[in-house]
């Protein structure tokens, strides 16, 4: 996803590290990522003066914020608030930050007095494991970490190993136990939640730019984004939904939006092999990605919820994720297959 690229607002806030631009490009498709226009207008009110843009690198890509008040301190003082709160949330929820809670429960197979915002987001998995039959697992990571490893070494793993791996993959081993109390069931399970926990901190960077008092922005990492409010000239904000095979960001559908958060998972954000037939995407059930969906995007109402039905229709397939979003009347999908055919229920695009 990406929009029409904005003329330099008001007083811009310094951006991220021009290192990440490679990053950057991922982030420019709907089922890749997406770039922020950064125009504004309330109802009945004229204008708004400012308009703030902010990068910075985070949780392994690029957070791209925009941000619309009446003043330039307003706007930046709002920025700094979210920004906090999805720094402290991407420390807490990472599996690269050694000393995390979730770090240390994958290595201790327990936590005592887990942080809440843990606890939310491992209850909002449970949800979507049994909405999706085990299509979403946060349990993945033993595979995640086999195919890993193969992608140093260059040599598949056995499918022995896999069947051997897969027994430590099932969303059911995490028990919750009060009153603040996380415990793995199987020795060597492992749970990772990049597959939504991003989405859960972009709703929480947004939830602190509304608490400061912002009505209109825009908050994306990695092509997960929200958008509160309109643009400056009065439109929805403008997401352009970016071919999985191009880089051509001038040729794309595009859709309107306000108040309301999409992701996107595809195959070629992280893959293992050139041919993108092994990828960063694994059925839970099987211990291989899946072979139909090159992406996936997910509209919804909070980005957390569009992230990890993202993950999960990428593991389902086009027929069975479109029978899925038919009884969730507030989530809409758009898919692309590996031959570029395209899916999409009936309220993606309207």
């Amino acid at each position: 996803m990406t929009t029409t690229p904005p003329s330099p607002a008001n007083n811009a806030a310094p951006t991220g590290s021009p290192g990440l631009t490679r990053r950057r490009l991922l982030q420019l498709g709907a089922v890749a990522g997406v770039v922020g226009s950064v125009l504004y207008l309330s109802f009945g009110r004229s204008p708004s003066p400012t308009a703030v843009r902010y990068s910075q690198p985070l949780m392994g890509t690029t957070v791209n914020l925009t941000v619309c008040g009446a003043d330039d301190q307003f706007c930046r003082t709002a920025i700094t608030a979210c920004i906090h709160r999805m720094e402290t949330l991407s420390s807490m929820l990472s599996t690269y930050v050694t000393d995390s809670p979730l770090s240390n429960l994958n290595r201790r197979g327990v936590v005592h007095n887990a942080p809440p915002e843990l606890l939310e987001v491992l209850r909002m998995s449970r949800e979507l494991s049994e909405l999706t039959g085990g299509a979403f697992d946060p349990t993945v990571l033993p595979l995640l970490g086999l195919y890993r490893r193969f992608k140093q070494s260059g040599t598949l793993p056995d499918q022995s190993v896999i069947e051997e791996t897969l027994q430590l993959v099932d969303y059911r081993y995490i028990l919750i136990e009060d009153p603040a109390t996380i415990r793995l069931a199987r020795h060597g399970t492992g749970i990772t939640l990049d597959g939504i926990a991003k989405g859960y901190i972009v709703d929480q960077g947004v939830a602190a730019l509304q608490a400061s008092g912002v009505t209109d922005a825009y908050v994306e990492a990695g092509g997960d984004l929200m958008v509160i409010g309109r643009r400056q000239d009065g439109q929805a904000w403008h997401i352009g939904i970016r071919n999985p095979r191009s880089d051509n960001l001038q040729h794309m559908d595009a859709i309107d939006l306000s108040d309301r958060a999409i992701a996107t998972s595809g195959d070629y954000l992280q893959y293992f092999t050139d041919d993108r037939t092994v990828h960063h995407i694994i059925d839970p059930r099987t211990g291989f990605s899946p072979l139909q969906i090159a992406s996936s995007s997910i509209l919804a109402p909070t980005v957390a919820r569009a992230d990890g039905l993202a993950t999960a229709t990428m593991v389902l397939g086009a027929e069975r994720s479109l029978a899925l979003l038919a009884t969730l009347p507030d989530c809409e999908g758009y898919f692309f297959d590996k031959e570029l055919n395209k899916y999409s229920t009936k309220g993606f695009f309207s």
